[in-house]
C-alpha cells in the first residue's frame, strides 16, 4: 500500500494528512470568500496552524475546525513523506519544492478557492452563507435607494 492510500482523512477528528486546510476568518471571508485561514497538516493528519508571530498550534485552528481541504500528494516532494514532515515542521511549500513551483500565500489562496474540497456540507455553510446574507442585503437596499 502507498503512503497516500494508507493515510485517511478522517473529519470526525479533523485528521487531514498531507493536506492544506482553510477555515474562514469571520467578518473578512463574510465579505470576500475566497480569504480565509490556512493550516498544513502532517503525514499523521495533525494540523500545524501558524497562527500568530512565534506561534505554531497543533489540530487547533485559530479560527475554527477546518471548513475545506487541498489534498496533496507527498510523492510530488522531493525526499517523499519524510521530508514532508520535516518541512511542514519548517513551515514551508517552498523547502518542499512541491511541483518545482515558488509558493506564495496569493498562489495558494487561489488554489484553495477553485481546487479545494469541502468538509461536507457545513463547510461550505460556513463559507458561503454569510456573503450570501451579506449581498442580499446590500441587494435590497440597493433597490430602495
Amino acid at each position: 500500500m502507498s503512503v497516500t492510500q494508507d493515510a485517511q482523512i478522517n473529519f470526525e477528528t479533523d485528521k487531514y494528512p498531507f493536506c492544506i486546510v482553510w477555515t474562514p476568518i469571520p467578518v473578512l471571508t463574510f465579505f470576500f470568500p475566497f480569504i480565509g485561514h490556512m493550516g498544513i497538516a502532517l503525514s499523521n493528519g495533525v494540523i500545524r496552524d501558524f497562527a500568530g508571530p512565534y506561534f505554531v498550534s497543533e489540530d487547533s485552528m485559530a479560527f475554527g475546525r477546518p471548513c475545506r481541504y487541498l489534498v496533496l500528494d507527498p510523492f510530488k516532494v522531493n525526499g517523499g513523506a519524510v521530508e514532508w514532515d520535516e518541512c511542514v515542521s519548517k513551515a514551508t511549500l517552498r523547502l518542499m519544492s512541491y511541483e518545482g513551483k515558488n509558493w506564495n500565500m496569493i498562489r495558494l489562496a487561489f488554489w484553495m478557492f477553485f481546487c479545494g474540497k469541502y468538509v461536507g456540507w457545513r463547510g461550505a455553510v460556513r463559507t458561503w452563507v454569510p456573503f450570501i446574507i451579506i449581498v442580499t442585503i446590500c441587494a435590497v437596499i440597493g433597490m430602495y435607494l
